[in-house]
């Protein structure tokens, strides 16, 4: 009992010295990028010598690779949820958002996992490519082979220890059965398939994280139209967009111009009667001009000149009375 406590203490020991390892060599990844990463950096960032980091990782390439398992391991974790969903496509698009979503919400992991060197990708790639085409029976025997392997070798058949070929073996398997509902011809070499589905995905994050001019619209607007022409718009966008459509040509149908007269509605038999009637109206009705106000003139009592008009009638009335006196007087004189 008592060795055996020395043995897990020993043990527990060694793995959270790996822990320490593994995250001050992620620190320095995450900061200052993997080509700035070496033994002696790790070994200063946790106080030991350089030597004792080669007891737990033969070289820098085998903490990379070990960095590159946890970010495998994280994609896993966001594959996993999106694995039950029912429609292959859908699940594929899920699967595809979660991707571009990791690789922008970690970077420097995602460019350590598939910009940095191909030998930390190929590993699961290749073990995906191997997988794809075949079917369900035909992986379980595969697993079942390496897990006697391991055995044999006295290891523990452990599946979460290659999460990233676990991680794209959840798309294959979208992928096959896509294939057999029908969305994919039946020729379809789902290799090849996947790895330009998969390049499309990669070739967006990537864009995102070295050029600065992509997007120029919103990421997700990118990923959409991406995912849509390789599985189809979804049918619920499609109805959507269906609807809108439909709403607005039905407003511009009911719509009027502001100057158009509403006419009343008239029964059928006295629309034949009336109406040319009110053409004729309408024919013989002028139009009407806009209202202009009248020059006011002055009115004829106010006219200056009318004054000495009216007198000189006046004199002459008086004159045609007075005339005929003078005349008399004189011829009576």
């Amino acid at each position: 009992m008592f060795v055996m406590g020395i043995a897990e203490r020993k043990n527990r020991q060694k793995q959270a010295l790996r822990e320490r390892i593994l995250d001050a060599a992620r620190r320095i990844v995450m900061r200052e990028g993997f080509a700035a990463l070496s033994m002696r950096k790790i070994a200063d960032a946790i106080e030991y010598s350089p030597a004792t980091l080669y007891l737990h990782f033969a070289s820098r390439d085998e903490i990379a690779q070990a960095l590159c398992a946890e970010g495998y391991a994280q994609l896993l974790e966001t594959f996993v949820p999106l694995a039950g969903i029912a429609d292959p496509a859908e699940r594929l698009k899920a699967l595809g958002r979660a991707y571009v979503a990791f690789g922008v919400a970690h970077p420097e992991t995602y460019r350590l996992i598939f910009m940095e060197d191909p030998s930390y990708t190929g590993a699961a790639m290749g073990g995906a490519a191997r997988g794809a085409g075949k079917d369900k029976a035909e992986l379980d025997e595969d697993t079942g082979v390496a897990a006697a392997a391991q055995a044999a070798n006295g290891e523990a058949a452990a599946p979460e220890d290659d999460p990233g070929e676990a991680a794209l073996h959840i798309m294959i398997a979208a992928l096959e059965e896509l294939k057999a509902a029908g969305g994919l011809p039946a020729s379809t070499d789902l290799a090849v398939w996947a790895e330009a589905f998969w390049a499309t995905l990669h070739g967006i994050v990537a864009l995102n994280l070295t050029c600065p001019v992509f997007p120029a619209t919103s990421l997700d607007t990118v990923v959409t139209v991406a995912l849509d022409t390789w599985l189809g718009a979804s049918q619920t966008a499609e109805n959507s967009a269906r609807s809108r459509s439909g709403g607005t040509a039905g407003g511009t149908r009911k719509k009027k111009s502001p100057g158009a007269s509403a006419e009343p509605e008239l029964k059928p038999e006295l629309k034949s009667e009336l109406k040319p009637e009110l053409k004729q109206e309408l024919k013989q009705e002028p139009k009407q001009e806009p209202k202009q106000e009248p020059k006011q003139e002055p009115k004829p009592h106010h006219k200056p000149a009318a004054q000495p008009s009216g007198k000189k009638q006046a004199q002459a009335a008086t004159a045609g009375v007075d005339a005929p006196a003078v005349r008399r007087k004189a011829a009576s004189a």
